[in-house]
């Protein structure tokens, strides 16, 4: 990519633009207003004018969500796992509805990945700017499926939704058409049928940001002098290079997601992967250099209670990344695909590394070069 085309793939937080209509559930006075934001393809928006930041397939989709204090987003459910970041607020997580929800409380940085096939809610309990990032797993996600509940109180304020997923107000007067069939949803038998997941086992898939393990060990260049970066897994097998990397949640997610810490001064040198990478930054300035065609690209994101700026990277372009700010800088990384990630460090950080002592064992772990170099035969 040139120069020009990796500036569009910058995604600031104030540049963010919203749809209040993006699902039925506008109609539902304790819904609304709900803004709905999409970063990285539509997700699952029946709106056809959902404005989107960027349309380029990352094999997984970032969107967010904004409600006011006491709003709720009614039960729903999708085929692929649905990852909420609390960026700000207190927010009431519900789920099961068969026939009464379970419920857990988030907070800033955490983070809860809800499992396939199961309904899910939402209700904001704190400040009335509460935002979520939502990360939905694959290209196509297979769509939205909304409880009868929801469809019916949307269906009381007018609102309908037709079988080919097209929104109707009838009090703006848009009509159905002769032979338009309504969207059925599940009965309350086949939801009764659903699998059930105690308290216990969604715990499980909360990852809370101050259980957070973190590793020092996590990249081959950490060691060395004004690097220092730290990583902490939470969804999937990310980038990480440490061996004692287990990811709190590991079942297949299309994505993986894990946390980084730069401090002050400190960089992730200059490497690359095989898979399309999103930087979100949640505390400082986070500054991310790309080699394009035609120089090097440099965008700063910034990080704060009341921005998360975010970069989406391309694959196969070597980048590095810089905490630019007086203080220790946190960043989300999601990144596509099941599989591990292999980094490929750029020559100078791999012999830099060797002459501290460190190198990549056979599993592409940072390990002491003294072990591994007495191995080979």
């Amino acid at each position: 990519m040139n120069l020009e085309q990796l500036r569009a793939r910058h995604i600031p937080f104030d540049s963010l633009r919203s749809t209040t209509e993006a699902f039925i559930d506008y109609a539902i006075e304790e819904c609304s207003p709900k803004f709905n934001y999409a970063l990285i393809g539509s997700g699952v928006s029946q709106n056809p004018n959902q404005p989107v930041s960027l349309r380029d397939l990352h094999g997984f989709q970032l969107g967010g969500v904004s409600l006011p204090h006491g709003k709720v987003n009614p039960p729903h459910m999708h085929f692929t796992c649905e990852v909420f970041v609390c960026t700000r607020g207190d927010w009431k997580l519900m789920w099961g509805f068969n026939p009464e929800p379970e419920q857990a409380m988030i907070g800033e940085g955490d983070i809860v990945s809800v499992p396939t096939w199961i309904y899910r809610s939402f209700r904001n309990e704190g400040v009335d700017d509460g935002f979520l990032f939502s990360c939905l797993g694959r290209d196509d996600n297979g769509g939205i499926l909304w409880g009868p509940s929801t469809v019916a109180a949307a269906q009381k304020a007018g609102v309908y939704l037709t079988s080919d997923h097209r929104m109707v107000n009838t009090l703006r007067g848009e009509a159905l058409g002769p032979n338009e069939r309504l969207w059925e949803p599940m009965t309350q038998e086949e939801i009764a049928n659903l699998e059930v997941w105690t308290p216990e086992a969604m715990a499980q898939r909360v990852v809370r940001w101050k259980d957070l393990r973190w590793s020092q060990e996590a990249l081959l260049d950490s060691a060395l002098p004004g690097h220092g970066a730290a990583m902490a897994p939470v969804v999937g097998l990310g980038m990480s290079q440490s061996r004692s990397a287990i990811p709190p949640v590991a079942n297949s997610h299309g994505m993986s997601i894990e946390w980084l810490r730069i401090p002050a001064g400190g960089q992730v040198d200059w490497h690359r992967l095989g898979h399309k990478q999103v930087v979100i930054a949640k505390k400082g300035d986070v500054l991310v250099k790309v080699r394009a065609d035609d120089g090097v690209y440099e965008q700063s994101l910034h990080g704060s209670a009341q921005a998360w700026d975010a970069y989406a990277l391309p694959d196969q372009h070597w980048r590095s990344l810089h905490n630019t700010g007086t203080e220790t800088a946190y960043a989300l990384l999601v990144t596509s695909g099941d599989e591990k990630k292999k980094i490929e460090w750029a020559d100078d950080v791999v012999s830099a590394a060797a002459s501290a002592g460190w190198t990549l064992d056979a599993n592409y772990c940072t390990a002491l070069k003294r072990f591994v170099d007495r191995s080979q035969r």
